[in-house]
């Protein structure tokens, strides 16, 4: 017997969209409660149509002034970007205003910078998903909020030289795809040219199939190939520069999706930082922060990753000119430094990932470090864990939006603080 549907679900009505929602749709009030309608922006009449707490835009009837034309073609099909449609100056704004709303949150109020927008075309790394269809194999970002997959032609955020990849990506995953498998490949633009991470294999690949995609990915002239984690091919080592180090990021690392907003972010924590002679670079990746830091204090860099530790040790090795780096693999999670140990350093920078660093943080508040610089992807667990710190007697200095996720809903943010007097 078919699932009966809500009649209203199919009536087209009007409404007004009020403001933007954390994850950038439109958001209005039916019926005493809030909708998000995607596509659509505050003081716009629209027409939708569905039931539940997520409408479809069917137009709109009254457009905003801060509407924008997109920038690419795949714009409201594609997952990858939300806000095209948003004039750079109402977009800037609402990027900023996502962190002041998580600060209010949790009741603290501070100087929010305006925010840092990367550049169009300018980010250096990219996740594709891979499947076939029928006969052929399409790449691309997933639609949003859906496991459909959106066949790319162009993009306005990626490097040009990930773009022109896109074709040999295709012929690189036919040789691993099956019926109805998906595999993702991320993408690093690199000095020594792309590197080639792939996961989601299928258990059935044979190895001939995993030769012929690693055959096809060297005759297109990617540096590195790796699958699963595992280095399988290595033409030229991918390299990154970090102040006057070299950086040489694990196969599937973390690394900043921007170079743009890394060389922002790296201005902002070595300026917060300059009088410092000993610091921590917590959660250090492969060193980030830790290699531009030590070229003026000495740095102890702390990651649970081991790969990245060891990548890290070996920037340092073959760097010139550094301070002493220490470099330990560590879970800042279920281990984190206490009070005492972190009060014999002149400032501490962390980088943590989405989830934040509240076992850190707690230790971090009882500490005497005078300085600290608060990377963040998240603004949810940034306001969280300042909370933490201010509590503990810190004080913000200033926070710096950095919007590295060009016309997503993700903003990153850089917080400086210092122990009150």
């Amino acid at each position: 017997m078919p699932a009966s549907q809500d009649p209203a679900a199919s009536v087209s009505r009007s409404l007004t969209i009020d403001h933007l929602g954390a994850q950038g749709d439109g958001r209005a009030q039916e019926a005493g409660a809030w909708v998000s309608v995607a596509l659509t922006l505050p003081g716009e009449t629209v027409q939708v149509e569905g039931a539940g707490d997520r409408l479809r835009l069917l137009e709109v009837t009254r457009a905003s002034p801060d509407r924008a034309v997109p920038a690419c073609r795949h714009f409201g099909v594609c997952g990858g970007c939300t806000l095209q449609h948003l004039a750079p100056a109402p977009y800037a704004a609402f990027k900023r205003d996502l962190i002041l709303r998580a600060l209010k949150a949790r009741g603290l109020e501070a100087d929010v910078a305006e925010t840092w927008v990367t550049p169009p075309g300018s980010r250096r790394r990219a996740t594709f998903a891979a499947k076939r269809v029928g006969r052929t194999v399409e790449i691309g970002f997933h639609a949003r909020k859906s496991h459909d997959l959106v066949a790319l032609t162009e993009c306005a955020v990626a490097r040009p030289a990930i773009v022109a990849a896109l074709p040999r990506l295709k012929e690189i995953a036919g040789h691993l795809l099956g019926g109805k498998d998906e595999i993702s490949l991320l993408v690093t633009e690199t000095s020594a040219g792309l590197d080639l991470h792939i996961t989601g294999l299928a258990k059935d690949v044979k190895a001939l199939a995993r030769a012929e995609a690693t055959g096809a990915a060297l005759r297109a002239g990617f540096a590195r190939v790796s699958i699963e984690g595992a280095d399988v091919l290595t033409e030229r080592p991918p390299s990154l520069q970090a102040g006057t180090a070299t950086m040489y990021p694990p196969p599937g690392s973390f690394l900043q999706a921007s170079a743009e907003a890394e060389a922002e972010m790296e201005r902002i924590v070595r300026e917060h930082l300059k009088f410092a002679s000993r610091v921590a670079d917590l959660f250090s990746g492969c060193g980030t922060f830790a290699l531009r830091l030590a070229a003026e204090s000495s740095v102890l860099a702390a990651e649970g990753n081991a790969a990245a530790i060891e990548a890290l040790k070996a920037s340092v090795r073959g760097a010139h000119g550094l301070k002493p780096v220490t470099a330990e693999v560590r879970d800042l999670f279920r281990n984190p430094y206490g009070a005492a140990e972190l009060s014999r350093l002149d400032g501490v920078v962390l980088d943590p990932p989405r989830a934040g660093a509240a076992a850190q943080v707690a230790e971090l508040a009882k500490s005497r470090v005078p300085r600290i610089a608060y990377v963040s992807c998240d603004p949810a667990t940034l306001a969280r864990d300042l909370r933490t710190l201010v509590d503990g007697g810190y004080r913000i200095l200033r926070i710096h939006p950095i919007d590295q996720f060009l016309w997503s809903a993700h903003v990153e943010a850089v917080a400086l603080l210092e122990r009150a007097p």
